[in-house]
């Protein structure tokens, strides 16, 4: 590998797309990390001190919502969520073009309904509280609602470099 050539700019959309990915990346594995502190805590409480935090379960289940959706929204950006890409990539260009187009377009249409849907959901949990927490039910239905805006959002930049006549996943 020649260190010489350094990678093309890339254009101020792609950048900052690339940068909302990263930091739903970052936010989910601090979020993992703390997940893990939380559950070494539930542990130590439960067999060291005998008194078991009764918070840490409720709190799991908050982050594990957080952590999987911005993974989620994540994975669509680096187009790692889960595919078949090996039968498509198989087939003759005249059916693999269409293929990728349909691929982008579902994800995009699946994306406007979990961002719908998921501030949808918020709305109608948000007066309700989450037990032993005490804060919105709605918190765990935001994370929903962000996947889906972020995976359109990525949805549409992959159209656009399809439209341009890019494949989007060699980003």
């Amino acid at each position: 590998m020649n260190s010489d050539i350094s990678p093309a700019p890339r254009d101020p959309v792609f950048r900052a797309l690339d940068l909302t990915a990263r930091l739903c990346i970052t936010v989910a594995g601090v979020q993992l990390v703390t997940l893990i502190a939380m559950f070494g805590w539930l542990v130590f409480g439960r067999y060291i001190l005998n008194d078991t935090p009764t918070w840490v379960e409720q709190a799991a289940l908050l982050l594990v919502v957080w952590i999987t959706f911005l993974g989620g929204a994540a994975g669509v950006w680096n187009k790692a969520h889960l595919s078949i890409d090996f039968v498509r990539e198989m087939m003759p260009p005249a059916v693999r073009i269409p293929l990728r187009w349909l691929a982008v377009i579902g994800v995009l249409i699946f994306a406007a309904y979990l961002a719908w849907y998921g501030v949808e959901l918020a709305e109608k949990t948000w007066r309700r509280r989450i037990p032993m927490l005490n804060i919105a039910e709605g918190w765990r239905a935001v994370p929903m609602a962000i996947c889906g805006a972020l995976s359109f959002l990525y949805s549409l930049y992959h159209l656009a470099m399809l439209l341009r006549g890019q494949d989007p996943t060699e980003h």
